[in-house]
């Protein structure tokens, strides 16, 4: 695995951007970079399993390993959901990490992730673009 780091500057309050990565109708706004229809269907509770899929329901299934509302979201990935099945795959073990700090007004959002090297390239060109989508829903 190669871990991946990006980061964005947003002029809203953590709760805020929390609230836009995390709520169901913000979420599938800017999580559409990644795929179109893309959604996550979990309680959002630390410990709870969760799916990340696309309109077709194939995607990943992954633990909410741990959850600092208005600070940190961490996904512990387990596998890939094909045809409605959860498999195991390359993904196994990775984590992907969300952190968020604020000085006076502006929120910086930190993500790592680990990425296999065939989603490497894809993840350093889509990512970015999904940020940007946070920085945009949570400014307006």
């Amino acid at each position: 695995m190669t871990p991946l780091k990006f980061s964005i500057k947003i002029k809203a309050p953590k709760e805020k951007v929390w609230s836009t990565l995390w709520n169901d109708t913000t979420y599938r706004q800017w999580t559409a970079a990644f795929a179109p229809d893309s959604h996550a269907v979990s309680d959002w509770n630390e410990g709870s399993k969760i799916k990340f899929v696309d309109g077709k329901g194939e995607g990943m299934h992954s633990i909410i390993d741990k959850k600092v509302t208005n600070q940190q979201m961490t996904f512990k990935h387990m596998g890939e959901i094909k045809n409605g099945i959860e498999t195991s795959s390359d993904w196994a073990g990775s984590k992907e990490e969300y952190l968020l700090s604020e000085d006076k007004g502006v929120t910086e959002l930190n993500v790592t992730l680990d990425s296999t090297d065939e989603f490497k390239k894809y993840f350093e060109e889509v990512f970015p673009k999904a940020l940007d989508l946070v920085k945009q829903i949570s400014e307006n």
